[in-house]
């Protein structure tokens, strides 16, 4: 049974302290108080999780993410499933939550400007290698560089983002047309979707709760990210160059985003 709709489970995770919810502004929310339905994001964690990646070696705390509003619709269905007896298709319910993921590394106590990541999810390229983006490298760069900062930081990772919000299959659609001749934006416009559809504002209320209001160095080539989180009032943000993982495989792609507005030049590209 899942730990998310199991009442009992709920309950015995909330006393030990590794399940609780974060409002908007990042501020925890005590136990048995009803904020606005959907306002909130619940959190598991910490969770110890040593990590390999290649030759990278690192212990994190995990903290798993998700949003209230899709809890309540996968619980609702849950509730329906035991009703009908219909455990084999508890599996199908995981497809329709995004379940967002902070790796901290080091003691957040100590902080004053740490090392933070906000990484898209990208299946081809963290979990297939894939060489078509530079996703993968950037990943596993991200926590080397976190993990050797004298600070320590965090990796957020946002389950939601496949394709910069379009989604794998939407994704896969725009590696044929990529192929045909257009970039990765155009590709975008041909299915009649948005350059950019990713959602910040929940990694916005994770950095406002794990990063608190210190100023923090984040890992990122576009300064389009950082105006969308201080959008949603995240504040104290330098930019940090984050170039990884170039091959004659994705220079294409990333001349692309480069003439789109991300910080990164000719001697990036090796050109």
């Amino acid at each position: 049974m899942f730990t998310y709709i199991d009442p009992s489970v709920r309950e015995r995770l909330t006393a030990q302290g590794t399940l609780f919810q974060i409002d908007r502004d990042g501020a925890r929310v005590e136990p048995g108080t009803a904020p606005p339905h959907g306002s909130t994001i619940s959190v598991l964690g910490p969770i110890p999780l040593p990590l390999e990646l290649g030759d990278l070696q690192v212990d994190v705390q995990w903290f798993a993410c998700v949003r209230n509003t899709e809890l309540g619709k996968i619980e609702e269905l849950a509730d329906d499933l035991r009703a009908q007896q219909g455990q084999q298709s508890f599996a199908t319910l995981a497809s329709y939550m995004a379940v967002n993921s902070i790796m901290v590394v080091g003691d957040p106590s100590t902080w004053k400007n740490p090392l933070v990541r906000v990484h898209s999810s990208c299946l081809t390229g963290d979990v297939f290698g894939s060489q078509r983006c530079e996703c993968g490298p950037q990943m596993q760069t991200a926590l080397e560089r976190i993990k050797n900062d004298d600070e320590g930081g965090m990796l957020v990772y946002m389950a939601g983002h496949e394709g910069r919000g379009i989604g794998l299959w939407a994704k896969a659609a725009t590696y044929l047309l990529q192929d045909a001749g257009e970039d990765t934006y155009e590709a975008n416009r041909s299915l009649g979707l948005p350059d950019d559809s990713r959602d910040f504002s929940d990694a916005a209320s994770l950095l406002k709760y794990f990063v608190g209001g210190k100023p923090f160095r984040l890992l990122t080539n576009n300064p389009k990210k950082v105006n969308d989180l201080g959008a949603f009032g995240v504040s104290g943000i330098t930019r940090v160059k984050h170039v990884s993982g170039v091959t004659a495989s994705n220079r294409r792609y990333l001349s692309a985003k480069q003439d789109w507005g991300h910080e990164i030049s000719q001697e990036d590209l090796g050109s």
